[in-house]
């Protein structure tokens, strides 16, 4: 045992014994850690606080889900085709919305959609498997609902119609259904005629039944008739379907999503020829809600206006953002939305579009020869920098100890003014700062590095010290709140965001004394008027150089307003 182990290491370790061992003891963390049961009981304790554990007698469990443990908890058809049923199930949890009610069936690519549930807030979720119901129950705060009667050859589910009757009063938003098996001929089939009966029941009053088909079962068909064709809105599915199928769906009127291991690409209803196929270049969807919000308002704009989008992963790397480049023109895309976090390399990725005349929009971050879209980065810093002034006057009567600014540094200058601007907001407040005070810190676009910055330089300081926080974005501040929790020193940090992201949002609404608020970039807001400006740019229309989005500071006194939960 490392004797300079600091109490943040000590607590991630335990997270990494439990990610492969499912239980802890007390004493054999003890014994391991060398230091005493009280102080594991403490990190268990605050753990637990944070909803990462569950303890048990004598130790903890495991309670924060992931795809890959929910994967084992399924029975073995799971893991046919599991890779490509985890990225239809990611895509299908993204349809879902703050507040709604759902209905989800006991298959098992619909069980995958369950980790990416955690995320929404006050979801009412109806279904008739046993084990989904469980797997909710343990991992997600929502209201369950357990429909059916009777447990059958499937002791994964409920089948029958005891009960069904409640179903005819409910009003259900989206339905997410699969099956055995699916043609265009015969629809959605199962095995079991009691199932397939539950599952009409399931889905007759919802606005939206999307079906999860992942290519292993086209062509197949079980025992009893589901749902025919004609009665899905949505199938979203893997890159092996043939487009013969797909060409086939659209001709019934279903919109189709084939989600591939690099891309996914929805294809209209109506089957008709898209006004214009554009390529995303998303900076990530994986660890940042705000890349995702922005792809999920840039596919309801593109759907409304006709447009085909090809979808890509830029994975936070240069690397991989030059190879999805040469795949958007490989797709022979008419226009370009780039969101790539490395600047040094964003003049080999115009020179690839430029040699084929692909007109590129960047979001957020400049690219030489592209229009900008965007936030107006040292106004929502300045305005944050603002507000967290207004707070130390009025909570530490304008004292503080140190000021640490989580940056970014591969972004380049446009994007790294919004920390300008905080610490000139700032300044504006409480008068000039001494730059000793000042400490710089790599957040590495992510959590959980912010976190581990943090930590190591909140424990090298006195614990009476007062630290002010500002940050390239909010997922640099969700870690430094985290570090801070784990110190038990939220009472001596204020931190401000950048994006307003859900994360913060959820903080603001627990009024997390931590956090004093977000400059909101309304990520969900981007799609629309990128697409409209994509639309001027391929009409040969004039367009200025940089479009900004308008900037609002949040906090738990208007986070409701502008972000109204539905009820």
């Amino acid at each position: 045992m490392d004797e300079k182990m600091t109490t943040f290491e000590r607590r991630q370790r335990i997270l990494t014994l439990l990610d492969k061992q499912s239980v802890v003891k007390v004493v054999t963390l003890a014994e391991q850690f060398d230091v005493s049961e009280g102080t594991v009981r403490n990190d268990l304790a605050a753990l637990e606080d944070e909803q990462r554990l569950k303890r048990v007698r004598g130790g903890a469990t495991i309670v924060e889900y992931t795809p890959a443990l929910i994967t084992a908890r399924l029975d073995q058809k799971a893991i046919i085709n599991v890779d490509a049923k985890r990225r239809i199930a990611r895509w299908a949890a993204d349809m879902v919305a703050d507040g709604d009610a759902i209905a989800m069936d006991a298959s098992s690519t619909v069980q995958h959609m369950i980790p990416y549930l955690q995320q929404y807030r006050r979801l009412t979720i109806i279904t008739n498997g046993l084990e989904t119901a469980t797997l909710l129950a343990e991992s997600t705060p929502h209201t369950i609902i357990l429909v059916g009667g009777m447990i059958g050859a499937n002791p994964h589910s409920v089948t029958g119609l005891l009960g069904a009757g409640m179903l005819e009063s409910l009003h259900i938003r989206i339905a997410f259904v699969s099956g055995v098996g699916f043609t265009l001929e015969q629809g959605l089939t199962e095995y079991d005629l009691a199932e397939a009966e539950l599952k009409i029941a399931l889905v007759e009053n919802a606005s939206q039944i999307v079906a999860l088909i992942d290519s292993t079962k086209f062509g197949k068909v079980g025992f009893a008739p589901c749902l025919e064709v004609g009665s899905l809105t949505n199938l979203v599915t893997d890159s092996k379907a043939s487009s013969e199928s797909i060409h086939q769906l659209q001709q019934e009127g279903v919109i189709v999503t084939v989600c591939g291991e690099r891309t996914v690409t929805s294809y209209r209803s109506d089957g008709g020829k898209p006004a214009y196929r554009i390529g995303f270049a998303n900076l990530t969807e994986t660890d940042i809600s705000f890349s995702v919000e922005v792809r999920k308002g840039l596919e309801r704009a593109a759907e409304l206006e006709q447009i085909e989008l090809v979808l890509a992963d830029n994975k936070l790397s240069g690397e991989q953002a030059l190879r999805v480049a040469e795949y958007l023109i490989e797709k022979d895309v008419d226009l370009v939305i780039e969101y790539q976090i490395d600047a040094g390399i964003n003049s080999l990725i115009m020179n690839k579009f430029a040699q084929v005349e692909i007109p590129v929009i960047a979001v957020d971050i400049p690219m030489v020869g592209a229009t900008f879209f965007g936030a107006d980065n040292y106004r929502s810093g300045h305005i944050a920098g603002i507000e967290l002034g207004h707070w130390i006057q009025e909570h530490w009567a304008g004292e503080y100890d140190r000021l640490i600014i989580l940056e970014e540094p591969r972004v380049g200058t446009l994007p790294a003014a919004r920390l300008t601007g905080q610490v000139d907001g700032l300044q504006e407040i409480l008068g000039d700062m001494d730059p000793g005070k000042r400490i710089y810190l790599d957040s590495g676009n992510t959590s959980r590095i912010s976190e581990t910055r943090t930590d190591e330089t909140l424990q090298a300081l006195p614990r009476g010290y007062r630290f002010a926080v500002v940050c390239f974005n909010d997922d640099a501040a969700y870690g430094a709140l985290r570090a801070a929790r784990n110190l038990g020193r939220e009472e001596n940090i204020a931190i401000v965001g950048q994006g307003c992201d859900r994360i913060i949002r959820s903080e603001l609404r627990k009024r997390t004394k931590a956090i004093i608020g977000s400059t909101a970039f309304m990520p969900d807001r981007y799609g629309e008027k990128l697409i409209e400006l994509a639309k001027h740019i391929l009409a040969g229309r004039p367009v200025p150089p940089a479009v900004y989005m308008e900037h609002v500071f949040i906090d738990a006194g208007n986070v409701d307003r502008y972000y109204p939960v539905n009820r």
